[in-house]
């Protein structure tokens, strides 16, 4: 019989291998996408005329001056302008979509449906 050599690598190369291999954990993603300043900036730029619900079922209608991280300014012609608190807000959209869904609510109640 031979004898045979066992070949083992040593550990010191393992280590340097090893870190080369190491799985690389998927990075969390970012907590601010910057949506809302998108958002914001957009209907600045453009004086969209907007509607503002309050958690009070308040509506306010006018578009945003500015906004900071817990308020925004809303300009009115029908009134003084307003510093609202965004938690008072329960949401808010463009006003041309609010004339969109009467025109195609409108729309449905004048097309002939089933009447039982």
């Amino acid at each position: 019989m031979s004898n045979r050599k066992l070949i083992r690598p040593e550990v010191g190369d393992l280590k340097k291998d090893g870190s080369s291999r190491a799985v690389r954990r998927k990075q969390t993603p970012p907590e601010q996408t910057n949506a809302e300043e998108f958002y914001y900036l957009k209907q600045m730029a453009a004086k969209t005329p907007m509607v503002v619900i309050l958690t009070n079922d308040e509506e306010l209608r006018g578009w945003i001056e500015w906004y900071d991280k817990g308020s925004i300014k809303l300009n009115r012609t029908s009134g003084p302008n307003l510093l609202i608190s965004k938690h008072s807000i329960r949401y808010m959209f463009k006003e041309e979509e609010l004339k969109t869904r009467r025109r195609v609510r409108k729309a449905n109640d004048d097309r002939p449906g089933d009447e039982d």
